[in-house]
């Protein structure tokens, strides 16, 4: 009927022991050991990239990332070819045989068709972890290729389109993703929310002012995402969902790029690329490079483990 002790697990990676000792009780957290594991999955392309990523062990998130890494080269709604091939090198953090923390890519290499590219994650004096090729070149460019994920292309940019729903012969300045209602859908560049609602036939709207005459626009959303008129959002922010508002038969995002008011096809414009690395941050990345790279080629585990500690919180 007394107690003797009581384990309290906050997180897999901590237990808070309280245990009696006379008349006090004393409390220690102990700290289990956090193993880190460098992990290496290949796979091909069959139907879709998350099929492909799923059957090599891939979880969602990191299907994401490698998407969000090569999305700026990659349009995987249009570009994806049955036989590409993609190579990640990714950590995981384990405590007592349970995943902790969210996974992170190292490198990856993605096989698109006769063209290969390669990614390296790098962690410069910003803190940020970004994406560079072997030469320190960034892959972040200024816009997203795609805004939403897993889509596929319903209908490209054209002069002369049969509208589906007017039926008659319209310019369709645009190109349309067609995924489920609710899919999200993503900033293609940071910029301010210069006009958030409805409008005729593109129904529920958002457009983004991204500075020196580019301005992108998505249309037919089923809802909003928290963002207000005025709000500047950063690149790959959430800023609505895709639905079937205004004029369309079925769920999906109509996305428009425009300079100087001037509509230009999303899929072939050019695309500006982020500041390169240079001097002796260039340095050190290069020599990151060279070992992840080689790990990348490579068929091994590496596992490193950290000692187990206790700290007294009484």
């Amino acid at each position: 009927g007394q107690l003797e002790e009581l384990l309290y697990d906050v997180d897999p990676t901590r237990t808070v022991r309280v245990s009696q000792s006379g008349e006090s009780f004393t409390v220690n957290t102990v700290k289990y050991p956090i193993e880190k594991r460098v992990l290496r999955s290949e796979g091909r392309i069959g139907s879709s990239l998350f099929q492909a990523a799923q059957q090599v062990g891939l979880s969602m998130p990191l299907t994401l990332q490698l998407s969000k890494i090569f999305g700026f080269d990659i349009d995987f709604a249009l570009d994806l070819r049955r036989g590409d091939k993609f190579v990640v090198l990714y950590e995981e953090m384990f405590a007592r045989g349970r995943k902790v923390g969210d996974p992170k890519i190292l490198a990856a290499e993605f096989v698109n068709g006769d063209k290969t590219y390669q990614a390296v994650g790098y962690q410069g004096e910003g803190g940020k972890i970004e994406y560079y090729t072997p030469e320190g070149a960034p892959l972040r460019k200024s816009f997203l290729r795609t805004p939403v994920d897993f889509a596929r292309i319903s209908s490209g940019f054209s002069l002369g389109r049969l509208h589906p729903v007017l039926n008659t012969i319209r310019a369709h300045r645009g190109v349309d993703y067609a995924a489920p209602t609710g899919t999200p859908i993503r900033a293609a560049g940071a910029g301010k929310v210069s006009f958030v609602g409805n409008r005729a036939g593109y129904g529920r709207v958002v457009i983004l002012d991204h500075g020196r005459g580019t301005t992108t626009l998505y249309a037919h959303m089923s809802r909003f995402a928290q963002i207000r008129l005025g709000d500047r959002v950063a690149q790959g922010e959430l800023i609505g969902y895709v639905g079937q508002s205004g004029l369309a038969t079925g769920p999906h995002l109509h996305y428009e790029f425009r300079v100087n008011n001037e509509h230009r096809n999303p899929l072939t414009v050019s695309l500006p690329m982020a500041n390169r690395l240079a001097g002796s941050e260039r340095k050190a990345f290069m020599q990151h490079a060279r070992e992840l790279l080689a790990k990348l080629q490579g068929r091994f585990v590496v596992a490193s483990v950290s000692a187990a500690t206790v700290s007294n919180t009484r």
